[in-house]
């Protein structure tokens, strides 16, 4: 992996990531297919959405269809067609989504299956290995996340935990790296660490020291972030923790998020980032705009001939109008989720690559402005 850091524009920063599946311009958005599909999605229209890189989940397709299944398959990339890059999930999310199934020990997490009770143990050293049967760009690496608010007790215990996973996990890779190479075929796998500390400044610093000095990691995550804190404590743990991580490496918001969230987190220096928000709320009416969002399914779009969004150039907004899409959802028809979700995947897209043009000219802070003023009543 290369990642070569082009300009910055204040703390916002552009960049290419370069993968064995081609190429990443930063600041990315990228769109969440868990199950190694985005919902409604195929890879046609990813390919379309000129979407360079998608998230798959390890923890699901662990379970399903397993890992040794996609293996034999021949990875993600031959098993769904998609030509370009995956980045997958360490897991760590789930266990704490699924937190009543979920019991942290110090060498990993015990878990039962949503889908059928059974039981299971992911380790550092097991999470990777279920992340090379997937054969995934960028890997990441088991952590131990919280949710807010939680004790300070447990916040240390977290970052401590992730640590001790991260240097594991990390030992581990190198080894099978070098044990690849001596066969004459390099891993193109990459990993990335995660750090975790809540929104304290003292644990932040503490957890980004302890996985830096680890080195070798290709790029480094902030988790534990949009866990249930207000937007104003996300964004001044973005002021704090950004600054720690190596300027060379990219940086990724893990599970972030709005719009808004999206474009304060790259003022703060953030590259990469991930959300089921898009494609959920495309499904559940909410489309997004250059103008804020709206609801389709409301009533007074009946009669609008207007197309969802008219500064968005999309398949849907090219061919469909707010009428029809107001229509299919009511009437429940499939193809809605499909159109509303190429719609807000492109609105996402659209916006890093706008955010990222702007930084190359040096307009950050204009496009900053306008993003805002942009965001009105429709």
């Amino acid at each position: 992996m290369e990642f070569n850091l082009i300009k910055t524009n204040n703390n916002a920063r552009a960049g290419i990531l370069k993968l064995s599946h081609g190429e990443v311009p930063t600041p990315i958005f990228m769109p969440v297919g868990t199950q190694a599909s985005v919902k409604a999605l195929d890879f046609n229209d990813l390919l379309t959405l000129n979407a360079p890189i998608i998230l798959a989940n390890t923890y699901h397709l662990y379970l399903r269809p397993g890992d040794e299944i996609v293996a034999k398959l021949g990875g993600l990339h031959n098993f769904t067609k998609f030509p370009r890059n995956f980045l997958t999930d360490s897991g760590g999310f789930q266990a704490f989504s699924l937190n009543s199934n979920v019991k942290h020990k110090e060498d990993g997490i015990l878990f039962k299956s949503h889908i059928d009770g059974s039981r299971h143990f992911f380790s550092p050293k097991k999470v990777l290995e279920i992340q090379y049967n997937l054969n995934s760009d960028i890997m990441m690496i088991l952590d131990d996340l919280v949710g807010l608010s939680a004790s300070k007790e447990r916040i240390l215990e977290s970052i401590n935990r992730t640590t001790k996973w991260a240097k594991e996990a990390i030992t581990y890779h190198n080894l099978k790296k070098q044990n690849a190479k001596d066969y004459g075929k390099p891993l193109t796998n990459n990993i990335f660490a995660i750090v975790q500390g809540g929104i304290d400044r003292e644990f932040r610093e503490a957890s980004a020291r302890d996985l830096t000095s680890l080195g070798d990691f290709d790029g480094y995550a902030i988790g534990g972030l949009s866990v249930g804190e207000p937007n104003a404590q996300m964004y001044a743990t973005l002021d704090f923790t950004t600054p720690l991580l190596p300027k060379e490496k990219p940086r990724y918001l893990m599970g972030v998020g709005t719009p808004q969230d999206i474009v304060e987190a790259i003022a703060r220096g953030v590259d990469m980032f991930d959300c089921v928000m898009p494609t959920r709320n495309a499904r559940n009416s909410t489309i997004f705009t250059h103008f804020g969002k709206l609801a389709i399914k409301s009533p007074r779009f009946k009669f609008d001939t207007q197309p969802l969004d008219s500064k968005c150039n999309c398949y849907t907004c090219t061919n469909h109008t707010r009428a029809y899409l107001h229509h299919l959802f009511r009437a429940g028809e499939m193809s809605y989720f499909r159109l509303a979700s190429i719609h807000n995947l492109s609105y996402y897209l659209s916006l890093v690559r706008n955010t990222r043009e702007a930084i190359l000219k040096g307009e950050f802070l204009q496009f900053y402005k306008n993003f805002y003023t942009g965001l009105e009543n429709v």
